[in-house]
């Protein structure tokens, strides 16, 4: 008498972290720094972009990093005027994070982030980021 052969049992994986997820984990910190530094300060630190560095012009994300130490502290106006796309992004980061943890308890498969990136409103947003960027660009001159 043969015995059929029998499966191994089965093994519990870790699923891998998902690029959605490590967007919003980096977001998460970056929020968390936010936090830590003080808005009455950020205007006098030093410029830590490179792309300034080396021509002394701003790029598209100068002023993102105070213009969310603003935005956590509450000061919308500075926040607004350091960056416009600062606000959308710090809560399009936390929507992110939100949404990833609430999967990831629920079992769910991560948020893609082709379709994140890949929809027509991040295009539109990316446009106009973009726009606004090489007019403030050619302002500089």
């Amino acid at each position: 008498m043969t015995t059929a052969p029998t499966a191994p049992p089965a093994r519990r994986t870790t699923p891998s972290i998902a690029a959605t997820e490590w967007l919003a984990a980096g977001g998460v910190v970056a929020v968390g720094v936010a936090v830590a530094m003080d808005p009455a300060g950020i205007e006098d630190g030093p410029i830590i972009c490179p792309f300034r560095l080396l021509t002394g012009l701003p790029c598209p994300g100068c002023g993102l990093t105070r213009s969310w130490v603003y935005a956590v502290h509450g000061w919308w106006g500075d926040s607004f005027a350091s960056h416009p796309f600062g606000l959308p992004l710090l809560a399009f980061v936390l929507v992110v994070a939100g949404l990833s943890i609430a999967r990831r308890v629920r079992r769910r498969a991560p948020i893609s982030i082709d379709a994140l990136l890949g929809s027509t409103v991040a295009k539109v947003v990316l446009a106009g980021w973009l726009g606004w960027a090489l007019v403030r660009l050619v302002l500089a001159f």
